[in-house]
């Protein structure tokens, strides 16, 4: 039933936002009342943050791949890489992690930290941080360099997602969005 849930929120979610969606209406599209939805979730808010912690748990399983890779370098190259490809191929995941406040907003109403990007970012700062170790990105203070890597994959993320990219050739865009991440590597790799 949890599942049930779940995913039809999901749904509704991304089709009609988080304001517009309601309790009654996800009763209806699982045909249940919305009484059984309070047996598992307190509100809508509590619905929402389940799926944008779903979502992390997805990306951050795509980014095991990262650990068998042993340069740190190659690691961040991969992570991006990684972090794309999910972006892309779970438009909706991405959009409730990213894209949409309202998870975020559930948080500071109850003054409580976002585990998920912490979690998310102390990733990227590890790898980071192990390239600083061994040599690369002399001089950079790893959480800034950090940042500045995930702010900008996740530009070229939502650049695609929200649909900017269309001023190009449907057959352009994602090649277009790699060679741009492949600059950001050249470009982080002479730091």
């Amino acid at each position: 039933m949890r599942r049930k849930i779940l995913d039809a929120a999901k749904t509704l979610f991304l089709e009609l936002g988080f304001e517009k969606t309601s309790i009654r209406n996800i009763a209806d599209a699982i045909e249940y009342s919305p009484g059984t939805i309070y047996l598992y979730f307190k509100d809508k808010n509590e619905l929402f943050f389940a799926l944008h912690q779903e979502a992390f748990m997805v990306l951050l399983g795509q980014f095991s791949k990262v650990t068998q890779v042993e340069d740190p370098l190659d690691k961040l190259v991969v992570m991006g890489k990684e972090y794309l490809t999910f972006a892309f191929e779970n438009p909706e995941l991405y959009d409730l992690m990213f894209l949409m406040s309202a998870p975020i907003e559930t948080l500071d109403c109850c003054n409580e930290i976002w585990m998920e990007g912490i979690q998310a970012f102390n990733l990227v700062t590890q790898i980071v941080t192990e390239c600083i170790n061994k040599g690369y990105f002399k001089d950079q203070n790893a959480e800034d360099l950090s940042m500045t890597f995930w702010a900008s994959v996740h530009g070229l993320a939502s650049i695609h997602l929200r649909k900017r990219s269309t001023m190009f050739l449907e057959s352009e865009r994602i090649p277009r969005l790699e060679r741009a991440f492949d600059v950001l590597i050249d470009m982080i790799k002479k730091l």
